[in-house]
């Protein structure tokens, strides 16, 4: 195996910047995000692979944000944030609060 490469992966959507860790690997290249463990890719050349790894971590991305939404709806139903809504509503009342 070769040394591993660092190249930035810009998310135009989440206007975040990843760290994708490239490899070649005997025919092929392999590569992974740092910041995001689930995205682990192979491919045959290094642009398809750098191509992969960008659709995939968008996936993951979109993923994981649909299951933290769904996570949020389902905590706001079951009442989970209403002391946390109901102390803002104090704070506010008593003028603990400022205009951002």
């Amino acid at each position: 195996m070769e040394q591993i490469q660092t190249v930035k992966i810009h998310d135009l959507e989440y206007e975040t910047t990843y760290t994708a860790h490239i490899q070649k690997n005997g025919d092929g290249w392999m590569g992974w995000i740092q910041e995001h463990p689930k995205v682990k890719c192979e491919d045959t050349t290094k642009e398809a692979l750098l191509k992969t790894l960008e659709q995939t971590l968008y996936e993951t991305l979109e993923t994981d944000w649909e299951a933290w939404d769904k996570q949020l709806e389902e905590d706001i139903k079951a009442g989970k944030l209403d002391k946390l809504a109901d102390k803002a509503l104090e704070d506010l009342r008593a003028g603990k609060c400022s205009d951002l």
